[in-house]
């Protein structure tokens, strides 16, 4: 199929229009090899040896799988920190540094901050929890991750992962970033334009918080972090509009904002093409809402509520942190 040629006039913002070229915005362009076969997830280059080699601490753990924790843990700062006290890329508490922590460059040093150190600890550690819980009943993963996140002790105490929301949101997330599956290649010019098709022919859908699957818009859930509910209107929330615009593509995502960057591969700002996401926030933990790129300047996006899938300018919000291109694989939503 080649570049459609049709063009969309649509409304942008209050009392304001612009032609918004949909099609023919798509242009032909070489398709880059996938990030590798061993992870199918996004890490920066400069931790991604490290990864794939402790990645293979024990059979419990993947290079994916420790890829999804520490996406989930810090985003790859490794000066993370948190209010509880938790420290560097794998979030270490320091108790628990002490007696796990080990020296993985051969320095001389166990330091928490080091990535060095911390990834290869933050995998033993993993590897430790997945016997310490291995006569568990339930699934074996989800029980080691808990047990990573609330202690094996929690796990034991309630048979499996515990009753908190923190830790099964936590293996909930990281599961889903962990099966996203590996060998993909970049999105071609031909689901690009598929997708931002699809999403446009969603225009003027309301927003509604956790809404939006790969059949379409549905009722949402409660409650965002401004107490906005999705409970009672059918539409899309800003990823659930791009989960099923890909999926009409035959592309895999994440179901939130963050897990799809994670599960994209960036590309440079000068080298964005329509249909890459754009992804807004201040890291790869902290990103808060993503889009279609359409060209031109211009994106199609689910906003927030009590607005519908609508066209904007991609400078319509100040923190733009990263622009990313999905993986394709076979389409199963996550």
């Amino acid at each position: 199929m080649g570049p459609l040629r049709a063009a969309a006039a649509v409304s942008i913002g209050v009392g304001a229009t612009a032609a918004v070229l949909v099609a023919g915005l798509v242009q032909a362009a070489n398709e880059n090899p996938a990030i590798g076969k061993v992870l199918s997830l996004s890490v920066p280059t400069k931790y991604r040896s490290l990864v794939e080699e402790a990645g293979k601490t024990c059979p419990e753990v993947s290079p994916n799988l420790l890829a999804a924790l520490l996406t989930q843990e810090s985003g790859f700062n490794p000066k993370a920190s948190s209010p509880a006290g938790a420290q560097g890329i794998a979030q270490f508490m320091p108790s628990t540094w002490e007696t796990h922590g080990i020296d993985g460059n051969s320095d001389g040093k166990r330091n928490v901050w080091d990535p060095e150190d911390a990834i290869p600890s933050a995998a033993g550690y993993l590897c430790d929890m997945a016997k310490d819980v291995n006569d568990v009943p339930g699934n074996k993963r989800n029980n080691m991750l808990a047990a990573y996140n609330a202690g094996s002790s929690a796990v034991h105490k309630y048979g499996g992962v515990p009753p908190y929301r923190e830790t099964q949101n936590y293996v909930r997330s990281i599961s889903a970033l962990a099966d996203v599956p590996s060998g993909g290649k970049i999105t071609t010019t031909e689901q690009a334009a598929t997708a931002i098709n699809a999403a446009s022919g969603k225009l003027g859908t309301p927003y509604s918080w956790g809404g939006g699957n790969t059949n379409g818009p549905s009722t949402g859930s409660c409650c965002s972090p401004n107490g906005s509910s999705g409970k009672n209107l059918k539409g899309f929330d800003c990823s659930g509009l791009t989960l099923y615009a890909y999926a009409k593509a035959g592309i895999t995502l994440p179901r939130t904002a963050a897990q799809q960057y994670a599960a994209s591969e960036p590309v440079k700002p000068g080298q964005k093409r329509p249909g890459d996401l754009l992804f807004y926030g201040n890291s790869p933990s902290s990103i808060h809402h993503v889009a279609i790129y359409v060209g031109s300047g211009y994106m199609i996006e689910a906003p927030r509520p009590g607005t519908s899938v609508r066209f904007s300018s991609i400078d319509s919000m100040s923190d733009l942190y990263a622009i990313a291109r999905p993986l394709r694989h076979a389409n199963k939503e996550i």
